[in-house]
């Protein structure tokens, strides 16, 4: 995991400022040169030099930040950068030791929960099966024996754990980590999840719903990309948002539910939602697992679709297809709308590139805007399943590089 250029937290303690705590007292001005200058280190810029003309500071500015960074442990001074003439500069990165980042992902029926240093790379990380449907403090309480295990695999007590970022398969209030009305969580609605984990760590909790976080995580290894959205086409239909680093997610958090966009000519079929003629009740994994089980074949989950798909069976390939022009219809008026210049297709059903990324950008090129389609790249994700825990690492160190995160960070952990 590599630490991240953005991506906004999803849930914060209150600012303070000045910050006056024990062994640090730093005003919101120092905590937010701080923050710019540890966000660059992170960002690539790794010579005080480079620092320096990168913020405009003086080389005794950054210099003294610098120091004070690396006598609290955040930075180091590592290795040798290669140079043609003279003594070779030393090069700055995030000391992974300085803090334990924990990154969740949850889904309908897996937990996978990783532990890392701050400077990026995985210290130790499992996957255990879970019923999500079990409610909120059994599945949690499950995170929290993982997070144990994996703690003392790395080495590291819970007071050294500086932020938690869970992702959830379901609609968040990002701001306090709330789940809202979550259409398979069953027993969540209305539970705030860095309630759990109070008393438990000293920590900020993070919470998003979990196509945020692999948007974020996608984004991260696509250089290139500055306006990115992430399709996943799984059991349902969802969207991330991302642009330049940041998540977008909209007055309450409800930015990117796709799925709930009506295709033209489906009136007649019911969403799970209440409305009618939704993408996600016509060409969601579930909705074509649906079709085929009328039509007799064994398809229970969208897992179903893709075996018989990946067999050969012709009548599962067609579905795939349609559900792939009416994904496009829907995305063609997302990059019209908004004009990304990356559109990723993740879930599980985007296993079956082949059969759904021709329909998709055959629908999308004949109805957007040609300005719109002349530079977007429709590709399948380069993460996988890895997309949500890469993201929900990089939302935690995004906020311990925050201003607030600085603060909370240099405050020495327990022992």
């Amino acid at each position: 995991m590599a630490a991240p250029a953005g991506g906004g937290p999803a849930a914060a303690p209150a600012a303070a400022s000045p910050v006056t705590r024990p062994g640090l007292s730093l005003g919101e001005r120092q905590l937010t040169a701080l923050s710019e200058l540890a966000g660059l280190v992170a960002g690539g810029v790794t010579r005080r030099g480079q620092l320096a003309t990168a913020t405009g500071l003086s080389r005794a500015a950054v210099a003294q930040r610098v120091d004070l960074l690396i006598d609290r442990g955040l930075l180091v001074e590592t290795g040798t950068a290669a140079t043609e003439r003279g003594r070779p500069p030393l090069t700055l990165q995030l000391a992974s030791h300085a803090a334990v980042v924990c990154a969740v992902d949850l889904g309908a029926t897996h937990s996978t929960v990783a532990v890392a240093g701050l400077g990026g790379g995985v210290l130790a990380e499992n996957t255990r099966d879970v019923d999500i449907d079990d409610g909120p403090e059994a599945v949690l309480t499950g995170v929290h024996e993982q997070l144990g295990d994996l703690l003392a695999a790395a080495g590291h007590p819970a007071e050294h754990v500086r932020a938690i970022s869970v992702g959830v398969p379901g609609p968040v209030e990002a701001t306090t980590g709330t789940v809202v009305r979550p259409p398979i969580m069953r027993g969540w609605d209305g539970y705030r999840v860095p309630g759990f984990f109070a008393g438990r760590y000293d920590a900020p909790v993070l919470v998003d719903n979990d196509v945020n976080m692999m948007a974020l995580g996608e984004y991260g290894h696509r250089p290139a990309t500055a306006h990115l959205l992430y399709v996943k086409v799984g059991t349902g239909i969802g969207c991330g948002i991302v642009s330049g680093g940041v998540v977008h997610r909209g007055a309450s958090g409800a930015a990117g539910d796709i799925g709930h966009i009506p295709v033209p000519g489906h009136d007649h079929v019911l969403c799970h939602c209440g409305n009618t003629g939704c993408v996600e009740a016509v060409a969601s994994g579930a909705a074509v697992a649906a079709t085929l089980r009328e039509a007799g074949l064994p398809a229970e989950h969208a897992a179903d679709v893709v075996r018989l798909v990946a067999a050969g069976d012709p009548l599962a390939r067609r579905q795939v297809r349609l559900a792939a022009q009416r994904i496009g219809e829907v995305l063609a008026s997302l990059v019209s709308f908004w004009n990304p210049d990356t559109i990723v297709l993740g879930g599980s059903i985007a296993s079956l590139h082949d059969d759904l990324l021709a329909d998709i950008r055959a629908a999308v090129y004949r109805r957007a805007l040609p300005l719109a389609t002349r530079t977007v790249a429709i590709e399948t994700t380069l993460l996988g399943r890895r997309a949500g825990i890469e993201g929900a690492h990089r939302l935690a160190v995004h906020h311990l590089l925050s201003p607030d995160g600085i603060a909370h960070l240099l405050t020495p952990p327990g022992p």
